[in-house]
């Protein structure tokens, strides 16, 4: 008779090599018509860069001469007078940044309302119709918006922008160099302003910001949004909880998006302001200016001189636009979509 002794007998169970976890190399052999993709796809990407580059290159080549004249002082002048040597971009930086603030004001809650609206409560049958509307809102040609703005909305502004400027004038944008009391008081002072300059453009941002906030809302996940349905989620509170805070990235890259937009139109807002060259901090009050309406305005009587100055503003502008995407890039790429849900 034997015993049998547990383990005894038995050949020691190898160790696990640290090495299986390391990750495989499982690249196959690349395809033709994979290099050939992989081949565009690069080729594409440094050409946009190249002719980035090459832009900033020239803007550069053809401001030198301007610049080298006016200096520092090039940022903090406000007058425009490029052949008495007396100019700057003070007065139409202030106006375009402006501008901008101000269609954004307007853009992003219309942006958001119907990007919720068409991804979340519009019926299916309807959706469709309404994405291809609101898209077509961008193919509409700037002029078009321009005319628009000076020969019908302007007209019917004027009494919102009174009622700003008469509960709300202790607000120093709000404010207006005029005595509102007077009951002659023109309605001039109100038209041809940053503020209906900036409505305006507004409407022609917000399909981009909206077609960017769309495509986020709608790939929020499905999971998510059961789970606070079946939390006891009412719609709204799904909205809140989950698509919203997964849609944050794409609200944030819409909205500079369109502030990039809103920076460079010229058109519409050459159509509508009344251009000065002094810093006009009021947005109710008329006169008003712009980088991109400057350069319209300015550059079929310009003389040599006075191009490379316009030049130099067009630069300004460029650097500008590249700050705003680069800051958007970089703030999308930090925000992680669906980070604010909470589980």
């Amino acid at each position: 008779m034997t015993l049998a002794i547990p383990g005894f007998g038995r050949r020691p169970e190898p160790r696990p090599d640290p090495t299986d976890d390391a990750p495989r190399d499982i690249r196959g052999s690349a395809e033709p018509a994979d290099l050939a993709f992989r081949t565009v796809a690069r080729g594409s990407g440094a050409t946009v860069l190249v002719i980035m580059l090459l832009v900033g290159v020239f803007l550069t080549y053809r401001a030198w001469q301007a610049l080298s004249v006016a200096g520092f002082s090039f940022l903090t002048t406000a007058a425009w007078e490029p052949d008495s040597h007396h100019f700057g971009i003070a007065a139409v930086l202030t106006g375009t940044v402006l501008i901008g603030l101000t269609a954004i004001a307007f853009a992003l809650p219309l942006a958001v309302g119907t990007a919720l609206y068409i991804s979340e409560y519009a019926p299916r049958r309807l959706r469709r119709t309404l994405i291809s509307l609101v898209d077509l809102m961008a193919a509409v040609p700037s002029v078009v918006y321009g005319l628009w703005g000076a020969f019908f909305l302007q007209a019917h502004v004027v009494g919102l922008s009174r009622w700003l400027a008469t509960y709300f004038g202790w607000i120093p944008i709000f404010k207006v160099r005029t005595k509102l009391e007077d009951p002659l008081a023109s309605a001039t002072v109100f038209t041809s302003s940053t503020f209906i300059a900036g409505m305006v453009v507004a409407l022609m941002v917000t399909p981009i910001a909206c077609s960017v906030m769309r495509e986020a809302f709608s790939q929020a996940p499905v999971g998510e949004r059961e789970g606070a349905y079946a939390l006891g989620a009412t719609k709204w509170g799904m909205v809140r909880t989950v698509v919203l805070p997964f849609g944050l990235g794409g609200i944030i890259g819409g909205t500079m998006l369109g502030l990039g937009r809103a920076l460079g139109e010229t058109i519409a807002v050459y159509m509508i302001i009344s251009p000065v060259f002094a810093i006009q901090p009021h947005i109710l009050q008329n006169g008003a200016n712009s980088v991109s309406a400057l350069i319209a305005l300015r550059y079929g009587s310009a003389s040599t001189f006075g191009m490379s100055a316009l030049m130099a503003a067009g630069l300004a502008l460029f650097l500008m636009t590249l700050v705003v995407n680069f800051i958007a890039s970089s703030i999308v790429a930090r925000s992680r979509s669906g980070a604010g849900v909470e589980a």
